[in-house]
């Protein structure tokens, strides 16, 4: 293996830029070039099938099945004409992967070859679903599953050394109709959220026939190169490195955030752009993050469904991409301890079909009203539901990331400013409604709301949740997730909430109360119903963590109990009472996570092992060995003790460094059996949360001391000052 690292820092010493050629001068004359959207439509479509395509879009209605064969036609010209041999039904299965099978555009009738594309083909396909995650939906042997076509999601081209194929994004059903994909239950908690949302804005605005949740999420991630990547087999199995002394040097000069980029990162960040932009993903930010070694991207926003696509596909760019320059992606929430971890924040908004954004305040009384509207409501929806957030952003992965030095802690709060502090509470305690005309007004000013809210929500990192002027940052959210999980939880409690308020102002107006003083006195009880979650301060603190406890705020540290929350009765009321997912879906989905937490750390506890006792263990004895020699030798020359003594303090500190790992070891394997043989996965992921994980940072602390103790030349691993600062 130490072979295997120096090898890797020769390669790495000889790496150049990758020459990076753009199509044209001008981003707008490729970009979406390899995306089906309105204007290839308009091409490549009849009128009539195109207005009833779009209509389909707009709306969320089904397509007319008389009209699938003339789009599959239409979509085959233009996917031919750009080079495109297959088509594939693009899905996203609960692995945290997409899922993918090609099948050629041609056929045969008789002798002859054909190229054909039928709308069956294009609506549904019957991939093999055995292999898939199910949650004991359905057996084994029951593999037949269903995708179905996702018109809200333009097709789009996916060019690899091995061609072009058309990639038509679907849904994932069972054989018998439940969800086996994140996209599913995104779409129904987005139809859900426009039907409530736009019930509440027609308060306001009788001419908003929809409300669109939008979303953009930035993309956190670190390279390292490929060479050294291989070195390590650590980062290849499980994403992060188990093992690795803190380096002299770490983030703690805060020189890497924004500084210069790396002339390689440069090249390969131009490159993953330009074939994001082809397909129509509006990246615009690339910088360095905090982290030695760790960047970001980001695009503009998006509707939340096109956004989470384009998020699953960027994260499989990047990291084809990242190979053509002799770099590897790491999307691993902790992929080096001691300097920050990665996310993606998530940040969302509503919108109206006339472009109004719900969370910015207008010029006039009436528009702060709606504003405050939606801002209280999500902030009492994220108050009620805040565990099944929590449960929303849970995984392994993101375990080592919350609550760390850079990550919000796991405590989910709000962040809003001061002055949006002072705005609710002064709504809260002040009673009096002064009507002057067609306009309302308060006596704190609601009229002047625009004035107040000008630049002063600066940014807390250490919230979780933070409204940062015109949107709400979801922080929290894992660099590795798909996105689907936590906007399928935000979108329907607010929805679910909306839903509430919309009931409760109906009610009075029934009783002949004024809308406006009706909506007033609700957000008034609301924002003292929520005020608990709303904190200012430094979510890193302890005095925070104390504070939370009094509020009666949840601190969920780790996966397995924040997984329970999907199964509460909360979570069934809005999940279930909604139509978001059956009960059985429900189950299944929590067996999955616990499944899939089960197996993160039962790979990473196998690493640990096998890299304790086949890498480090026999390194350290080996070097052990040559400095019993170098004592014996010098105690024959009779130079007395004092000569050798260095080497005997040396000697002893790796033997009971290694009685430790060996041991510790040992245990961890033992304790992995016991979790293995629990019948239920709730309990298995408890028992390797709470017995097994704990050994890690022990056997850990232990192989770091010896790093520093073992000849450098001998060392197997790639080092943390190589991994992080060798681009």
């Amino acid at each position: 293996m130490a072979i295997l690292r120096f090898k890797a820092l020769e390669a790495v010493s000889n790496r150049k830029p990758v020459e990076i050629s753009f199509p044209t001068d001008r981003v707008t004359s490729y970009f979406g070039m390899y995306v089906f959207d309105k204007t290839k439509m308009k091409n490549y479509l009849s009128p009539e099938v195109y207005k009833e395509l779009i209509r389909t879009i707009e709306t969320n209605q089904k397509l007319d099945a008389s009209l699938a064969d003339s789009v599959a036609l239409g979509m085959k010209n233009w996917s031919i004409s750009m080079g495109a041999t297959h088509y594939t039904h693009w899905f996203q299965p609960l692995t945290g992967a997409t899922a993918e099978k090609h099948d050629a555009f041609f056929d045969l009738d008789g002798e002859e070859v054909l190229e054909k594309f039928r709308g069956s083909a294009l609506v549904q396909q019957e991939p093999d679903a055995s292999s898939f995650p199910s949650g004991g939906i359905r057996n084994t042997f029951e593999a037949r599953g269903y995708t179905a076509w996702d018109p809200t999601s333009p097709a789009f081209i996916m060019e690899t050394r091995g061609g072009k194929t058309l990639c038509i994004p679907t849904v994932f059903v069972s054989y018998t109709g439940e969800a086996l994909d994140h996209k599913t239950p995104l779409l129904k908690a987005l139809n859900l959220i426009d039907e409530a949302a736009t019930g509440v804005v027609q308060y306001f605005d009788k001419d908003v026939k929809r409300v669109i949740a939008t979303l953009g999420p930035e993309q956190e991630y670190f390279l390292v190169d490929s060479a050294l990547y291989n070195s390590r087999p650590d980062l290849m199995m499980a994403g992060r490195s188990v093992f690795g002394h803190a380096p002299a040097k770490g983030q703690q000069l805060e020189d890497h955030y924004f500084a210069s980029i790396p002339p390689r990162v440069q090249a390969f960040m131009m490159d993953f752009e330009i074939e994001a932009w082809k397909l129509g993903i509006p990246v615009r930010t690339r910088h360095n993050e905090v982290a030695p070694g760790q960047f970001e991207c980001a695009p503009t926003f998006s509707e939340v469904n096109l956004a989470v696509d384009q998020n699953s596909l960027l994260m499989d760019l990047m990291e084809r991409v990242a190979e053509k320059h002799e770099f590897r992606v790491l999307l691993h929430e902790k992929p080096f301890a001691g300097i920050n971890g990665s996310g993606k924040h998530n940040n969302w908004s509503l919108g109206t079909d006339n472009g109004k954004n719900l969370l910015s305040p207008g010029k006039k009384p009436k528009e702060n009203l709606q504003f405050l509207t939606f801002f209280v409501n999500t902030i009492k929806a994220v108050h009620d539901y805040a565990d099944l957030l929590r449960a929303s952003i849970a995984s392994a992965g993101n375990d080592h990331r919350l609550g760390a030095n850079e990550a919000p802690p796991a405590i989910i709060s709000v962040f809003i400013g001061s002055q949006l502090t002072e705005l609710l509470e002064s709504l809260e305690k002040n009673s009096d409604v002064i009507e002057k005309g067609d306009n309302l007004y308060l006596k704190l000013g609601i009229d002047k709301l625009p004035e107040i809210l000008l630049d002063n929500t600066d940014r807390n990192r250490t919230s979780p949740f933070a409204f940062t002027g015109n949107k709400f940052e979801f922080r929290a959210v894992g660099s590795s997730a798909n996105i689907s999980a936590p906007m399928v939880v935000l979108n329907t409690i607010v929805a679910h909430q909306l839903n509430a308020f919309r009931a409760e102002v109906d009610a009075e107006l029934e009783k002949g109360t004024k809308k406006e003083v009706a909506i007033i006195n609700i957000l008034r009880r609301y924002i003292k119903e929520s005020k608990n979650i709303l904190f200012e301060g430094n979510g890193y603190s302890q005095e925070w963590v104390e504070e939370a406890a009094k509020r009666g705020l949840s601190n969920i540290t780790t996966t397995p109990p924040a997984l329970k929350a999907y199964n509460s009765p909360k979570a069934k009321e809005v999940f279930v009472g909604n139509g978001i997912f059956n009960e059985r879906e429900m189950e299944a989905r929590t067996e999955i996570y616990f499944e899939e937490y089960v197996k993160k750390v039962q790979i990473e506890s196998r690493v640990i092992g096998d890299l304790a006792l086949n890498h480090i263990i026999p390194t350290a004895i080996r070097y052990q060995n040559r400095l019993i020699e170098n004592a014996k030798g010098l105690k024959e020359l009779g130079l007395g003790e004092e000569s050798y003594k260095a080497s005997l303090d040396t000697i002893r500190e790796i033997s009971e460094r290694l009685t430790v790992i060996k041991t510790k070891v040992d245990e961890m394997v033992e304790e992995r059996k016991v979790a293995n043989n629990l019948e239920h996965s709730d309990a298995k992921a408890t028992h390797y949360c709470e017995k097994v994980k704990p050994y890690f940072d022990t056997i850990r602390y232990h192989v770091d001391k010896l790093e520093l103790l073992v000849d450098d030349e001998d060392w197997p691993l790639a080092k943390y000052r190589e991994l992080l600062f060798l681009k």
